[in-house]
């Protein structure tokens, strides 16, 4: 187990589709973290994902995917 890294927010690990993908959200794809930074909607419930790193992701409306979440402080 790694020790938490001084400052940062503590993440859960939630399911997300195209209509509850969230700026900030970091995935998991082919071994790399990829942090959303932009979304774009697309027709019929799709979204773009722009990642920091400038790639693209389409999610289509049945798309499932887990992501890192940040938790909100209450």
């Amino acid at each position: 187990m790694r020790p938490p890294i001084a400052g940062s927010a503590p993440v859960t690990s939630v399911e997300i589709t195209a209509s509850t993908v969230q700026r900030g959200d970091v995935i998991q794809l082919g071994g790399c973290a990829c942090r959303v930074s932009d979304l774009l909607q697309l027709p019929h419930g799709a979204k773009q994902l722009v990642f920091e790193s400038g790639e693209l992701l389409t999610m289509h409306t049945r798309t499932r995917l887990v992501a890192a979440r940040p938790m909100r402080r209450r």
